[in-house]
Parts: structure tokens; sequence; C-alpha cells
């Protein structure tokens, strides 16, 4: 079983951050930010631990060493969701532990599609384009996107360069064909009549977890 923690970007913090480094001249090496970047929401262990520390120590590297960082992939998305956040005008609220009820009680949740063919949402099973994630975005075929895609009311989806396609409402039916999740779930959550466990389990059945 692996174990995880939360933790919260502060989304002004980061963006005032990145916006330093990018104009840093070569006779200041180092960037001064003293608000923290990432707070840790609960005291579990992550194997992704070396992820987080690289983020917060980013400002104190080494040009080279930083700007190698900064045009990861994974580093890209995290920045480009944290402008959309504040182009959204999200806010941070108290720590939830429980990932369900931090999912559900979010104001917004970014579905990032970074494999979707184009700007228009999929709705037809494509073998050849998506032979790893029987034949959807990958994004469909991980299992910690599924409580992403349930809890929350307002889901929207994003392909590559944070173009908007879609939320999961205009399109819930494609969505309960591609999931197997019934409609009423993906509008409304596991409120109401609760499917049993091994409903929800074979949402989970296709799905890669770790």
């Amino acid at each position: 079983m692996d174990l995880y923690s939360m933790y919260l970007i502060n989304v002004k913090a980061l963006l005032e951050r990145e916006e330093l480094m990018t104009k840093i001249t070569t006779k200041r090496k180092r960037v001064d930010c003293p608000v923290k970047v990432l707070e840790l929401c609960d005291d579990k262990v992550t194997d992704k631990k070396w992820e987080y520390d690289e983020i917060i120590e980013l400002a104190k590297m080494d040009e080279e060493k930083r700007d190698g960082i900064r045009q990861r992939d994974g580093y890209q998305k995290i920045l480009d969701s944290c402008k959309q956040a504040e182009k959204d005008g999200a806010e941070l609220s108290e720590a939830i532990n429980s990932m369900y009820r931090w999912y559900e009680n979010a104001k917004v949740c970014y579905a990032y599609l970074h494999d979707a063919p184009n700007l228009s949402f999929p709705i037809a099973c494509n073998d050849e384009r998506h032979p790893k994630s029987n034949g959807w975005p990958e994004w469909f075929s991980r299992g910690w996107t599924l409580q992403e895609m349930i809890a929350p009311r307002n889901v929207w989806f994003f392909k590559k360069e944070w173009w908007a396609i879609s939320n999961k409402r205009m399109f819930a039916c494609t969505l309960e064909d591609i999931t197997g999740v019934p409609q009423c779930v993906l509008m409304d959550g596991l409120h109401g009549d609760r499917p049993c466990v091994a409903q929800i389990m074979s949402w989970a059945a296709n799905r890669t977890m770790t």
C-alpha cells in the first residue's frame, strides 16, 4: 500500500516566485521568496517527496539546475494549473485530510488530458492512438483520477497547452460510456442512494493503481 501526502500550493507565492526567476539577471543568482510555496496537509510519507523538496528549494539552486527543473513537464503542469486557478479566482481553504472530501469541497477540479488529440472532448475509443490506456486518454486509466471525476461538482477538462475543451456535466453521458460511472453519480457524487462497494470497485477495475 502506497502512502502519500497532500500539499497545498500557495498559488500567488509560486507565480510571484516564477516571475522573479524569469526576470533574474546574471548578477543576481538567488531569488528571495519568504512566503512558503507548499504547505503539508498531513503527516503521511510520500514516495514523491523529492519532487516537493525540489519545488520548495528551487529558488536557492544554481541557475543551471533550477532552469532544468523548470523545463520539466511536471513542473510546467503545476505552473500552468496555478495560472488557471488564479484566472478562475480559486482560493485556498482549510486542509482536509480526506481525499474525497477534499475534492468534494473544491470550487473546481482540473483534469489535464495531455494526450487528447484536438480541441474537442474524446467521444470515440481509439486503440491506435491510446494503446496503453484502453483506447482513451491516459487520465481515464489512472486509479487516482476516479475520485477527481466523481467528487467535485465542477470538473473542467483541458488538453495540451491548457485549452479548455469541456466540463463533466456537458459530457456526462460520454463519461458514463468511458468509465462505467452512472450519470447520476457523475452529476451529484455519492450522495443519495449510495452505490454498493462492489459497484464502486467495478469502476476502478480497469484503472491502473500504484
